[in-house]
């Protein structure tokens, strides 16, 4: 235990850890298994969207989201998957920490539900495979694919989503935030004008490039 000059008390061991939160009950602590069923099949089937969670060997951290129609994940046997790589804005942080730590976390999200589909694994970038046919999107071909070695997979709870209920649309506030280009020109683009980059991000041209 480590206590700041602010009062603000650090939790520094296990042994603090769980005195405030007790073991978990047996069946929560064993669930994670080490291959696909076919109901998480059936998960990765129905799930548009991932977060992808990565480590380089310094630490440095990066959770990316990635989305495309239902399915887009492919189940290649029961120990891999393979996630495209679509176009986007080729920072790359997350692929760049696989090549020095493989190691990453996912969570699959199907909209509307609450519970989600976890997998822990090692990845791989893959360039090229006869299975990238398989992952062509309107004529997008991917020119890159994560491929996830399963070292272990969940269904996790509800609780979190219940809490910030995440998917009821009477709390929703888009608008609380300013649009998308005004914080594209207050950090990324202040050269140009409003006008230009909200021509930019209007979805008519913005969805253009989705996989162009």
């Amino acid at each position: 235990m480590s206590e700041w000059s602010d009062g603000i008390i650090e939790v520094t061991t296990e042994a603090e850890l769980r005195e405030i939160l007790p073991p978990p009950l047996e069946r929560t602590a064993n669930k994670a298994r080490a291959e696909l069923h076919e109901m998480d099949r059936r998960w990765l089937a129905e799930s548009p969207f991932v977060l992808i969670a990565t480590s380089a060997a310094d630490g440095t951290c990066d959770v990316s989201p990635k989305g495309d129609p239902a399915g887009f994940t492919l189940v290649l046997d029961d120990t891999r998957i393979a996630i495209p790589e679509r176009p986007g804005n080729r920072r790359a942080d997350g692929f760049h920490n696989v090549l020095s730590n493989p190691h990453v976390g996912l969570i699959y999200l199907i909209p509307g539900r609450g519970d989600t589909l976890r997998i822990n694994g090692r990845a791989r970038l893959v360039r090229e495979a006869p299975f990238f046919d398989d992952m062509i999107v309107q004529g997008n071909r991917p020119k890159l694919a994560l491929v996830v070695d399963i070292d272990e997979i969940f269904h996790h709870c509800q609780k979190a989503f219940m809490r910030s209920k995440l998917w009821a649309p009477e709390t929703w506030t888009p608008d609380a935030m300013p649009s998308r280009a005004v914080l594209a020109k207050t950090f990324e683009r202040p050269d140009e004008s409003l006008a230009e980059i909200e021509s930019y991000y209007d979805p008519a041209n913005y969805s253009a490039g989705l996989y162009g």
